[in-house]
């Protein structure tokens, strides 16, 4: 080491501990996975739609300029804080999306793990078990508020699976910080908004369908009275999609601050200060069910979705049946952890073209 190196304990870091909580889940191997991750179409389809990683940037810049914006002498709210807690909340999800969830938890519970697969528990376990950056401990070495946030930022999170241990030291029972909730309202607008974009430029879904919802009907109003005229444009033109995805975007987080700002005046523990005016909270109920039927259910969708259920089925059972196939490093934990739950974390670890790879390896093509 040269003479004027030097390293920084957590006592005389330059960072605060939120920003350094942000700096060590960014420089995380299981942060760059994510760049692999399906969305909602699987990372072969194009270069341009989003992964988990464009994602959970795009809730991070969210989430940042809501709680930029709510913070005051009263409630004072720390965008570090809420950066962290977005970028690391996707860190657990499997490949393929939920249905990879999904498929894992069902291959869990058939062998008798009543605990089974949840995301926001595998992402707790991601930044505090799963990633290795110290000799004498694993995780990342985050800050209680970041750990909480990523575990309860979809609240009420009261799972009767959770080790008894965890349940007592960050109280299930009690919202998290309002930074958390930011994230959790963040997450909502940023997959709204770039799923209607990308399943517009793919041509799974078109705003003719979408007018059956009042709110994107406002969003298209935004965009024709900024001078854009809806009707010369064609709704796959980049622009247009730009302008629609901006307006909605700023519509709901408006929407945020607004609400927010007057329930954060007399907020108590007992409530949640975080959301959308009511009129808003029902619009945004009824886009979500149109996004449901004509999008996540098209049959293109689920069929790329199905050959990923099937890959993840075949991984872990090859795995079990074969734990010599997994690499060194899980092939080491398992003289501290289950088979399952070994096989089952480093499928969950997978980018979507690397189960896809395995899988055609152990099997042949999908």
């Amino acid at each position: 080491m040269r003479a004027n190196q030097r390293f920084f304990s957590s006592t005389d870091d330059f960072r605060s501990p939120y920003a350094r909580d942000r700096d060590r889940i960014i420089h995380s191997g299981s942060f760059r996975k994510l760049e692999y991750k399906t969305q909602v179409f699987l990372n072969q389809e194009g270069d341009f739609f989003r992964t988990r990683l464009t994602h959970s940037i795009e809730v991070s810049q969210i989430a940042r300029s809501i709680s930029s914006q709510l913070s005051s002498p009263e409630n004072t709210l720390d965008e570090n804080l809420a950066e962290a807690i977005a970028l690391a909340h996707d860190l657990g999800h499997t490949p393929f999306g939920h249905v990879g969830g999904d498929t894992l938890d069902e291959c869990l519970k058939k062998e008798g793990f009543s605990n089974g697969f949840e995301h926001n528990f595998q992402s707790f376990r991601v930044l505090t078990k799963l990633e290795k950056r110290y000799p004498t401990f694993d995780g990342l070495n985050l800050t209680f508020a970041t750990l909480e946030g990523v575990l309860k930022h979809s609240y009420p999170y009261k799972k009767s699976f959770l080790p008894q241990s965890i349940s007592d030291v960050f109280n299930l029972e009690q919202h998290p910080s309002i930074e958390a909730m930011i994230v959790d309202r963040a997450d909502e607008i940023a997959y709204m908004a770039h799923d209607i974009d990308d399943g517009i430029n793919s041509g799974l879904i078109s705003f003719e369908t979408l007018k059956q919802s009042s709110l994107v009907q406002k969003i298209l109003k935004k965009v024709h009275d900024e001078g854009v005229d809806c009707n010369s444009l064609h709704e796959n033109d980049e622009m247009f999609r730009y302008r629609f995805s901006s307006h909605f975007i700023n519509h709901l987080v408006y929407s945020i601050l607004e609400t927010s700002r007057a329930n954060l005046t007399n907020y108590n523990t007992s409530s949640i200060p975080i959301g959308f005016e009511p009129e808003l909270e029902t619009e945004i109920k009824k886009l979500k069910k149109i996004l449901f039927q004509e999008m996540y259910h098209h049959k293109d969708i689920v069929r790329k979705m199905f050959a990923g259920k099937q890959a993840v089925k075949g991984l872990y059972s090859a795995l079990m049946e074969e734990p010599s196939m997994l690499p060194r490093y899980y092939i080491s934990l398992l003289e501290q952890r289950s088979k399952h739950r070994v096989v089952a974390d480093y499928i969950a670890s997978m980018s979507d073209r690397f189960a896809l790879k395995l899988y055609n390896e152990v099997y042949g093509r999908i």
